[in-house]
């Protein structure tokens, strides 16, 4: 069985495209003691907002 650092080697080694739909994917198998109503608002909201840094309407401002 591999050990977590060389899974992790292996993901960043991925496009970024990959690793931000792995991410997404991971962060989505999380349980969370939350509403779902309020979940699926902040999912949304994420989504829309690296949408916009991705379409160049906002700037990323961690770069």
């Amino acid at each position: 069985m591999k050990s977590i650092e060389q899974i992790t080697e292996e993901l960043l080694s991925l496009p970024s495209a990959s690793r931000a739909l792995l991410a997404e994917k991971l962060v989505e198998s999380l349980e969370f003691d939350t509403d779902p109503a309020i979940q699926k608002a902040w999912t949304s909201e994420a989504k829309r907002r690296r949408d916009e840094v991705r379409s160049g309407k906002t700037e990323n401002m961690l770069r």
